[in-house]
């Protein structure tokens, strides 16, 4: 049985990833790469890697929004590179999710020394749980969370196309599908702290999801309402 930790590299840089490559090989890691933001989400979702190297300068989108798009299914360590040695960029990438961050030109030595801080920190927090599933299915619904697409199983796997607001919504209801999730806390994380008073936000955009995604808008089945508390998306 092979036990060596699986690395995913995402950089578009072919010299950048085949130095890794060699440096990473050496010290008994397997390695895949991907050389775009894209390709790297589609192959974390494929085959979870025990960590992921992303490069910060990608060609289809920053390597910020993917370290966000992936943390909104995935709990794997992953270690940042970048040439630019900013605070703000440093502080950018931990708040995005990124385990750690590496300057541009690094040494192998302290490459591999950071990454088997993170796998070690992510095996002592483990506590047997595994990364969300990058698909949910709750109800007649089945939610793709590294693509972002939606699908209506009851209409034989239509897509359903959402502004972002209603995204966002459906997507903090699903990571915490099962349970209530408070008027409060879904209007601080999904509008801002500052519009946590402001329940006709919530409200219309409760109504404009369950238009698209109820079977019987009027009777919701799907997307409950927990009266005076908040909402609950069913198992």
């Amino acid at each position: 049985m092979n036990t060596e930790p699986t690395l995913l590299v995402i950089d578009d840089e072919t010299q950048i990833r085949r130095l890794l490559l060699l440096t990473l090989e050496a010290a008994h890691f397997q390695v895949r790469e991907a050389g775009s933001g894209q390709a790297g989400l589609a192959a974390a979702a494929l085959a979870p890697p025990d960590a992921i190297i992303l490069d910060l300068g990608l060609p289809d989108m920053g390597g910020l929004e993917v370290l966000r798009r992936l943390r909104e299914w995935s709990r794997t360590p992953v270690l940042v590179l970048t040439v630019r040695d900013s605070e703000d960029e440093k502080i950018a990438a931990l708040d995005a999710g990124a385990d750690d961050y590496l300057t541009k030109p690094f040494s192998g030595r302290e490459l591999l020394a950071r990454l088997r801080a993170i796998l070690r920190r992510s095996a002592a927090g483990a506590d047997g749980a595994g990364a969300e599933p990058p698909v949910v299915r709750a109800g007649n619904i089945e939610m793709d969370m590294s693509s972002r697409i939606l699908k209506r199983t009851d209409m034989g796997g239509a897509e359903v196309a959402l502004t972002a607001k209603e995204y966002a919504l459906l997507k903090l209801l699903a990571q915490h599908r099962g349970r209530i999730v408070t008027h409060r806390q879904i209007l601080r994380e999904v509008w801002g702290p500052e519009a946590e008073g402001q329940t006709h936000y919530l409200r219309v955009q409760m109504t404009h999801l369950r238009r698209k995604l109820e079977i019987n808008p009027r009777e919701p089945r799907l997307l409950r309402t927990e009266a005076g508390i908040g909402y609950r998306l069913i198992e």
